[in-house]
């Protein structure tokens, strides 16, 4: 199996009770990813968990801090400026928010094959990186 970037979308289900099926396939989409360097985040995605594990499922900041901190044994890319320049470009050329092709921009720059997101398009690959609706 090759990298996987994980979208902030799967871990907040991992988490979130409101959609008990949802929940239940990404916790499995994590664990599968158990034990194997495969699993890529981004600091876009940390800062994004956090927001929204606070704001929107009402979490306390230090229990979602320590779930953060379980996200560490994902490789865990640094966005730099030269990936913000490339998700401009993505998001200009196949008319994506930025943040979403900020999402790709990371993926690639980790030599992922495979984004598994909710947000974009499945199938399509952009930049030769495939998206994956895994839920």
């Amino acid at each position: 199996m090759s990298k996987v970037f994980i979208d902030t979308n799967i871990l907040i289900y991992s988490i979130d009770g409101s959609y008990p099926k949802k929940r239940e396939k990404c916790r499995a989409l994590l664990k599968s990813l158990s034990g194997d360097p495969l699993g890529v985040i981004s600091t876009q995605v940390m800062q994004e968990f956090f927001a929204v594990a606070t704001k929107k499922l009402g979490l306390d900041p230090l229990v979602v801090k320590d779930l953060l901190s379980g996200f560490a044994r994902f490789e865990i890319v640094l966005i730099t400026q030269d990936m913000v320049f490339e998700a401009i470009d993505i998001s200009i050329i196949k008319r994506l928010s930025f943040w979403d092709a900020l999402i790709v921009a990371a993926a690639v720059s980790a030599n992922c094959s495979v984004v598994w997101t909710e947000d974009l398009n499945p199938g399509e690959t952009i930049r030769g990186v495939r998206i994956v609706n895994p839920i």
